[in-house]
């Protein structure tokens, strides 16, 4: 098979990881409970949380939408057909990836589980491995210097 037709992943990594997370982060939470605010500084950290998470979800619904716009894949393991480079693909080349590190970190706001904010790092170079880095080949095998010259202008993350 031509490298340029290749998907960049066979597994959808993303999905994966970021859901593995988050049961990470409750599972270490019940086992290895770490401490928290409490009173006002909590309920203060609760909003902020609630914020994190409807931004979040704004960046998702943006990124998809962007997407959809162009006729290109939403999915990991989908073939790209056009290099989105407008809405939140103009600040970030990776804003699906990077609302997933504002929501561990938003649930972890909100529920009080401070591992959250541990597991938002791990994943963010976990995704960064097994997806960032090949989606992004695929994208400079597909698109050339339309991609370089992108990358250049437009950081990974923020």
């Amino acid at each position: 098979m031509n490298k340029h037709h290749e998907s960049p992943n066979k597994i959808p990594w993303p999905p994966i990881i970021l859901l593995g997370g988050i049961a990470l982060g409750f599972a270490l939470q019940a086992f290895v409970p770490l401490p928290w605010a409490v009173g006002s500084a909590r309920e203060i950290l609760q909003g902020t949380g609630m914020v994190a998470i409807a931004v979040a979800l704004l960046i998702y619904g943006l990124a998809i939408r962007e997407l959809w716009k162009h006729k290109t894949t939403v999915s990991p393991v989908g073939r790209s057909s056009h290099l989105v480079t407008t809405g939140p693909y103009a600040v970030s080349r990776n804003p699906i990836y990077l609302a997933n590190i504002v929501l561990t970190c938003g649930i972890g706001l909100a529920t009080g589980i401070a591992w959250l904010f541990l597991v938002a790092l791990a994943t963010g170079l976990l995704e960064q491995q097994f997806a960032i880095v090949r989606e992004e080949k695929h994208l400079e095998s597909h698109f050339g210097k339309a991609w370089r010259d992108y990358s250049k202008r437009v950081r990974r993350w923020i």
